[in-house]
């Protein structure tokens, strides 16, 4: 009997210790992540392997086929095992799923972002999504010629200071060797950078004044005298006649590889190109802001934006919640993670992510880091993008060819008037 009792004790305790660890493994919750970047697939399945061999918390990866995510997001919503971290990228689709998104506000997450440039929120208020990842554009510099003209980055401060050094740059630029701007062809293959990159200074800051959270039907043009501050200064301080540029056919990266030209308008896609096809040094390459008179520009940072934003889930358990905010924490600050990350990625907008090898995003992330603002994509917002900027491409090749204040006048309409034909014909 007392041998019975004996193994009926051991049975006990070990029953109750399978219990125990049940309840413990399911009290620590899992994590569903519904992927939106297939690219990036390889490198998730890595961190996810990663986590679990660390924390014993199970991390699901699914990634939806390209194209695909938002049907496929809908499906497996409606499954009993729904994604506990899952992508809401803008504000439709906000809309769409704000009862599934769990509030952010005050969270680990949260606190750990450097700017809130990429957050998405609610009609109530609720925090529905952060951006993990995203774009920049602003003006590419080439350092090792700024200093070879005596000047530093340091000294650009503004959209004063750029007019200075640029000016100065052009000035002797038979001398140097170089000049300050790259082209700005406008024919089809470039014209995109200005009328849609460059308009991005005058409409981002009309949008931060007036608050915008959805396509206006009309604007203000407030901002386009600053548009013209900076249009003038890349055709009057370039090596190519301003009245050449309708017709294009210019090669602004070859330039700026070449190293004939301080300046060029463009993008972190340039990297590559830059680095490994014309061999720059990315030491000597910085990104600046798109200065342009505004008061207070000294605290801006680049143009960057995203559709790349995580939500968690509201409907999952409490555990699952937690769990999957752990997990993002883990992401945005282990050293090893985030840098698996990076190299997927890009920049990451937190405190402690590391830092990309493309050196614009990091440099990007870095004026996040001192404080300065993000000018986010408001161009996004234009409507019938294709007819508008084609509007204004138009205008600005006449006021190019004769700069007149008049020629001028029709670039304002083309932005103003432009804005509100194009937004009548996409929303009758």
């Amino acid at each position: 009997m007392k041998k019975l009792f004996v193994v009926l004790l051991v049975a006990v305790v070990a029953l109750t210790a399978v219990f125990a660890q049940s309840a413990s493994e399911s009290a620590k919750g899992s994590v569903y992540w519904l992927n939106f970047k297939p690219e990036s697939d390889a490198t998730l399945q890595q961190v996810a392997k990663l986590y679990t061999e660390k924390t014993g918390v199970a991390v699901k990866v699914v990634t939806a086929a390209s194209g695909s995510y938002n049907a496929t997001l809908t499906a497996e919503m409606d499954k009993a095992s729904k994604p506990t971290l899952f992508v809401v990228g803008n504000q439709a689709a906000v809309g769409t799923w704000a009862d599934y998104c769990y509030d952010l506000k005050g969270t680990k997450i949260a606190n750990e972002l450097n700017t809130d440039a990429f957050n998405l929120y609610a009609a109530d208020g609720k925090l529905a999504s952060i951006g993990y990842c995203y774009e920049t554009f602003g003006i590419i510099t080439n350092v090792e010629l700024l200093e070879k003209a005596g000047h530093s980055i340091s000294e650009i401060k503004d959209f004063a200071s750029l007019k200075a050094v640029a000016e100065d740059i052009h000035a002797r630029a038979k001398e140097l060797g170089f000049d300050a701007f790259t082209s700005s062809g406008m024919d089809g293959s470039s014209s995109w950078r200005f009328s849609g990159h460059l308009a991005n200074a005058a409409l981002f800051y009309e949008s931060r004044d007036d608050k915008w959270t959805e396509c206006p039907a009309t604007i203000k043009g407030t901002y386009l005298k600053n548009f013209k501050n900076i249009w003038d200064l890349y055709i009057n301080n370039s090596a190519y006649d301003p009245a050449t540029l309708a017709t294009g056919g210019y090669d602004a990266e070859a330039e700026f590889g070449k190293k004939q030209a301080v300046f060029y308008q463009n993008g972190n896609w340039e990297y590559d190109a830059l680095v490994n096809n014309y061999h720059l040094d990315p030491a000597k390459l910085q990104m600046i802001p798109f200065y342009c008179g505004v008061a207070g520009e000294e605290n801006a940072g680049l143009n960057s934006g995203t559709e790349n934003c995580w939500a968690v889930n509201a409907k999952a358990s409490k555990a699952d919640i937690e769990a999957t905010i752990d997990f993002m924490v883990w992401m945005v600050t282990d050293p090893e993670a985030s840098k698996l990350l990076a190299g997927t990625f890009g920049s990451m907008p937190y405190k402690k992510a590391a830092a990309p090898d493309n050196v614009f995003l990091a440099q990007a992330n870095e004026y996040s880091n001192q404080g300065k603002y993000t000018m986010t994509w408001a161009f996004n917002y234009t409507p019938n993008v294709d007819s508008w900027r084609a509007g204004l491409v138009s205008a600005m090749n006449q006021y190019d060819a004769a700069q007149t204040d008049a020629n001028w006048k029709t670039v304002e309409t083309a932005f103003v008037q432009g804005w509100a034909t194009q937004y009548k014909a996409a929303n009758n």
